[in-house]
Formats: structure tokens, C-alpha cells, sequence
């Protein structure tokens, strides 16, 4: 059942989820930071910021999707198995990733309300979630940054953990959530 977890491989919608969401975080990254290439007040950077809002937005939908998947049944298990402080390591790098992308969005919302504008995803204006308020606005922007920053961090030391896991430790930490071949 693609729900489900085997004993040694996550389930295909896990699976798939979780390198979708990669996918989605770095084409939100990217826009943010490419965003400069446009001059201020032009359709372009409008767009790449429309851009950044919506795919944020579609990260915060899919990872109640992911939280759901989560629960349907046990981890597969780590061959050989880990010490104990490398696995609380990982449930807390786990729970702050899903921190990130449930915190992002909203912050990114709330700041967007706070500045008076709409946000729109995918044709649907969504309601303003804070009446106008431009220097809470830019309170909000200055920890969504940071946010930011931090979201760099763990999304690349979540990727130097598994690659650690696979290539040094030589465990199945990374095999667990790979897309299956053949």
C-alpha cells in the first residue's frame, strides 16, 4: 500500500512527498534570491515573488500531508542501528524541518497581510490574515529572514547527515527514502 512503511523503505507517498517538498523549498529559495535580477515595481519580480509566495503556501499544505504519512505506522528501522544521541539528533533536525515549513508560510502570510496586500494561490485569493499594520510588517520580515537562514541550515544538514549516513556509516538511513528502482 503506498501508505505504508516497510519494514526497511518509507512508503511511496512519503517518499514522494519528501522529494517533492525538496524540490519545491529550493524553487522557493530561489526565487527569493533571484528576485533581485528584476528591478523593483517590474512584472518579472512581481511574478518570481508571486512565485515564492505560492510555492511557500504549497509547502505548508503538503506538510500536513507529510505529518499525516508520518503517522500512518512505524519508521523503518536503521541497519545497523545508530546511537542513541545520533537518533534524538535526528527527531529534533525532523521536527525543526517540519517547524520550518509550517512556520515559513505563515510567517510569509502574516507579513503579506500586514503589508494590506493579497495573497493569491492558485487563483483563489486567500483572506488577509492581520489587518494593515507596515511596521509589524516588517518585524514579521525581519524574523521570516531569519527563518530563512536558518532553513539553510538544516535542509543542508539534514542532506550532509543522510550522505554521511550512506557513505561514511555505510547504513540504510538514505536507502529508506529513496525512490524505488525498476
Amino acid at each position: 500500500m503506498p501508505w505504508k512503511n516497510s519494514e526497511n523503505r518509507y512508503s511511496t507517498v512519503t517518499v514522494t512527498l519528501h522529494w517533492l517538498m525538496l524540490v519545491l523549498l529550493a524553487v522557493v529559495y530561489a526565487c527569493i534570491e533571484f528576485r533581485g535580477i528584476f528591478p523593483k515595481g517590474s512584472g518579472g519580480r512581481t511574478l518570481i515573488k508571486e512565485a515564492h509566495f505560492m510555492l511557500g503556501l504549497t509547502v505548508f499544505a503538503l506538510v500536513w500531508l507529510r505529518l499525516f504519512a508520518r503517522s500512518m505506522g512505524k519508521a523503518p528501522a536503521i541497519f545497523p542501528a545508530s546511537p542513541g544521541w545520533q537518533t534524538f539528533l535526528a527527531r529534533l533536525m525532523h521536527w525543526a524541518l517540519y517547524l520550518l515549513m509550517i512556520a515559513m508560510p505563515l510567517l510569509g502570510w502574516l507579513i503579506t497581510s500586514a503589508e494590506g496586500h493579497q495573497v493569491m494561490f492558485y487563483g483563489f485569493d486567500l483572506p488577509l490574515l492581520i489587518d494593515q499594520d507596515k511596521d509589524f510588517a516588517k518585524q514579521l520580515e525581519g524574523w521570516h529572514v531569519l527563518g530563512g537562514t536558518i532553513g539553510y541550515w538544516l535542509i543542508g544538514l539534514h542532506a550532509v547527515a543522510g550522505l554521511y549516513h550512506h557513505y561514511v556509516v555505510r547504513d540504510n538511513t538514505l536507502l529508506r527514502m529513496m525512490p524505488k528502482r525498476g
